[in-house]
């Protein structure tokens, strides 16, 4: 059997620990992707030399989630070391995909400047999310990409009236008002507020 060398014998011991992380983890400056460890492709689709120098919006599903949840963690993350959410986010295929983002800010007083952020898709849906049914989750996922219940009920091969049917169905469950409440509630689901 071998023996695997401590520490000390590694000299870049914090890059191969950051490189093969087992959650997708990325290094961003001023929300622009520094650096990606390996499992980014597995839970994003996307090579990290594909995304090193991008823009993190390339993996929110649309400019309004980009910006709310932004927004949000800005302001946690001054008031606390490491910020926790539930999220939609976008896969390279176009995929939209319910995870579990953590960001923790190098410097408090500008947390955008300099963070760390851990992405972990949720297998068992928590948080609002939890309330839907496979095939409620399954339109809201083109709800969050502004798709119209038509284009919806074509990309997943059922009637406009089906769709229309799981988006008042959600609306009722969310306790919700209308379609534009309930994807404001499914892009911030996470937020404890």
């Amino acid at each position: 059997m071998a023996m695997v060398a401590g520490p000390r014998a590694t000299p870049d011991i914090e890059r191969l620990g950051f490189r093969h992380a087992p959650d997708a983890t990325l290094v961003l400056a001023d929300r622009v992707i520094l650096q990606a460890s390996l499992m980014v492709e597995t839970v994003f689709g996307w090579p990290p030399r594909e995304l090193e120098g991008q823009s993190i919006r390339l993996l929110y599903p649309g400019e309004t989630d980009y910006e709310v949840i932004g927004a949000r963690a800005r302001k946690a993350m001054q008031d606390r070391a490491v910020y926790t959410d539930e999220r939609f986010m976008r896969r390279k295929d176009g995929q939209v995909v319910w995870m579990e983002g953590r960001g923790r800010a190098l410097d408090p007083d500008d947390p955008q400047r300099l963070a760390i952020w851990t992405y972990r898709p949720l297998e068992a849906q928590r948080g609002a999310a939890s309330l839907l049914t496979a095939a409620e989750k399954r339109v809201a996922r083109y709800l969050v990409n502004g798709f119209t219940s038509k284009e919806i009920a074509l990309a997943l091969d059922c009637s406009p009236r089906t769709v229309e049917v799981h988006r008042a169905n959600m609306i009722r469950k969310m306790q919700v008002r209308n379609s534009f409440e309930l994807v404001s509630r499914l892009l911030v689901a996470g937020d404890p507020a």
